[in-house]
């Protein structure tokens, strides 16, 4: 039986028409996860003014690599957070009410990927199976009208939680998601062993460093990214970081098994496996920046094509933008999302 807890906070985050809370989460899943991560963690909420009310939709917005829930939430005396505009245009009157929960899954290699790896952690069942039962136990929760969306590696995280708990979400949306890894990790590689060769640190020596100073210039981002990425695609329990690299550091070559696992991860293949799964979502929207810096614009045309030959309803935008400094398409998704979950169609 589980013991995993939501704790409320007897007062209300500032600078909200609706209610924002900080709740606290004690998991079950997450205790003891191979990364010494807390299994206590901060779990911002918003609460639309009216949620005592009647039930509201729940919609599930989760962080990009690095990045946390709080994110999301946290007012900023220069700009409004994703929350702030969402709780402003719901003030005056222009979108639908939901309310919005934003987990917190960072790991210390900078994030989880939203997925279960014995490297990290069960973060998608801590998410599916502890974090939405808890939410749906404290808060009036319109009865299946669950959905999910992200940004970046939160948009990767909403299509692999829509796909493999099929019927758990109604509604998924990925903003700038990873897709085709070959495009989007491919440069990776090589920005990764370039870095490690510079420094002449191994995978293991890195990390440590890492560990007791936080650094991502320069090549940096790219070597934590793709062992990151290690961590959570690729899992070993008997190699020496509990994880194994796609390719050699020598000469960069692919080791083919390791890259296979990878690839199964990668929406553009999944999709061919879960196909039953994103066919029965009320709505799959999925959009990326021109600009994107990550390449993820023609991974994303290529699912896209490939959804179309599976018989898969989505829609698909493309904007201007690149991959940084897009919050505000959280403006057109997150209303979205609470229009069709609200039955608003």
């Amino acid at each position: 039986m589980s013991t995993a807890s939501l704790e409320r906070p007897s007062h209300a985050r500032l600078g909200f028409h609706g209610r924002a809370e900080l709740c606290v989460v004690t998991s079950d899943v997450l205790h003891g996860n191979p990364l010494g991560d807390p299994h206590v963690r901060e779990l911002p909420i918003y609460l639309p003014a009216d949620h005592g009310e009647r039930p509201l939709p729940l919609i599930c917005v989760l962080a990009g690599f690095t990045g946390r829930g709080h994110k999301y939430v946290e007012p900023h005396p220069w700009y409004a957070s994703v929350v702030q505009r969402y709780d402003r245009a719901l003030a005056a009157g222009e979108v639908e009410p939901a309310i919005l929960v934003m987990p917190d899954c960072f790991t210390r290699y900078g994030g989880s990927q939203y997925v279960d790896s014995s490297a990290t952690g069960a973060y998608a069942t801590h998410v599916v199976h502890e974090l939405l039962p808890l939410v749906e136990e404290h808060f009036n929760v319109l009865p299946g009208a669950r959905g999910v969306c992200g940004k970046s590696s939160g948009g990767f995280g909403s299509l692999h939680l829509a796909m493999h708990f099929p019927g758990v979400f109604r509604a998924a949306a990925s903003i700038s998601g990873d897709c085709d890894f070959e495009l989007c990790f491919g440069h990776e590689f090589l920005a990764a062993a370039r870095g490690l060769a510079r420094s002449g640190q191994t995978p293991a020596e890195f990390l440590a460093g890492f560990a007791q100073h936080p650094n991502l210039d320069g090549d940096g981002h790219a070597i934590i990214n793709v062992l990151a990425m290690a961590a959570c695609y690729s899992p070993d329990p008997t190699s020496e970081l509990g994880f194994r690299l796609p390719f050699d550091l020598e000469y960069v070559e692919r080791d083919r098994k390791v890259w296979e696992r990878w690839c199964a991860f990668d929406p553009l293949v999944a999709c061919e496996q879960h196909t039953e799964a994103l066919r029965a979502l009320e709505l799959l929207h999925l959009e990326c920046g021109l600009a994107d810096e990550f390449n993820l614009q023609w991974g994303l045309r290529r699912l896209v094509r490939r959804l179309k030959t599976l018989g898969v309803p989505h829609r698909h935008v493309e904007h201007p933008g690149g991959h940084r400094g897009i919050d505000d398409r959280f403006e057109v998704v997150l209303p979205t999302l609470a229009r069709v979950l609200g039955g608003h169609l």
